[in-house]
């Protein structure tokens, strides 16, 4: 009797593939207005990781400044960064616009533009840091 250990990974597989996509996507509020503060910074935090789970993917890194977000997430070989930042900001900007009234008064709550990098294993861990350490600036 052999003595298996299963080591988790961080790679998704499917019945025709195996992939390790983690993308860092930075975007912001339309005029880079700095609304994503309290209460609705954090529910934002809590719309961003429920459509994750909902959609089978993970978020690694996640912080709110006050006019940007800074994501890290790992997502399925067959869904496209833009496929990803069109169901993230769709999502939020409807719950969020119909949750918080003032937001109604911007013409949308999100640009239509985004930052989207790769990152593999070699460099999740910078990703993370950095994501991390943008708290702390000023």
């Amino acid at each position: 009797m052999c003595n298996t250990v299963v080591v988790p990974t961080p790679y998704k597989h499917n019945n025709t593939s195996v992939s390790l996509l983690r993308y860092h996507f930075v975007w912001c509020p339309k005029r880079r207005r700095k609304v994503l503060v309290g209460a609705l910074g954090e529910r934002l935090k809590e719309l961003l990781r429920e459509k994750a789970t909902e959609l089978g993917w993970e978020i690694i890194a996640l912080e709110i400044m006050p006019d940007h977000v800074h994501l890290f997430i790992s997502v399925d070989p067959d869904m496209a960064p833009s496929q990803v930042m069109h169901r993230l900001k769709g999502y939020t900007s409807r719950v969020l616009r119909k949750e918080y009234p003032h937001l109604i008064r911007l013409p949308a709550l999100w640009t239509r533009s985004f930052l989207v990098s790769t990152a593999g294993m070699s460099s999740s861990k910078t990703v993370e840091q950095y994501i991390a350490a943008q708290k702390t600036r000023d």
